[in-house]
């Protein structure tokens, strides 16, 4: 499944520009060093995190797109840096623990 599979089928509104790419997983996490640990290359990252910090640590580990949910606002300083490098941040109003369900019925687990 591609990111833009998954926004086509749990209607995620996407923030950013981005390339469709595949999913490899899913990490949650609401700290940023967290998500350096321990997220892997392909992975979706869910958090409520909005500040700008959590462009690098998503490059840096090549996550395949950031979940922002709960319907938090992201500032446009994010997206602006999420643009310029292609991270492709996503939206759901849905608290993280039903978004998660929706994912897991449709086969994306952590160890995908």
């Amino acid at each position: 499944m591609t990111t833009q599979d998954l926004v086509d089928k749990i209607r995620l509104k996407p923030l950013s520009k981005f390339d469709p790419r595949k999913i490899e997983g899913v990490f949650i996490s609401d700290m940023v060093s967290d998500v350096m640990a321990g997220a892997k290359s392909g992975n979706l990252w869910l958090t409520v995190q909005t500040h700008k910090s959590i462009i690098p640590a998503a490059n840096l580990v090549d996550v395949a797109a950031i979940i922002v949910t709960s319907g938090k606002e992201v500032p446009q300083e994010t997206l602006d840096l999420a643009n310029k490098y292609n991270i492709a941040i996503l939206s759901s109003g849905l608290p993280t623990f039903e978004l998660v369900g929706q994912l897991y019925r449709l086969g994306l687990g952590g160890g995908n």
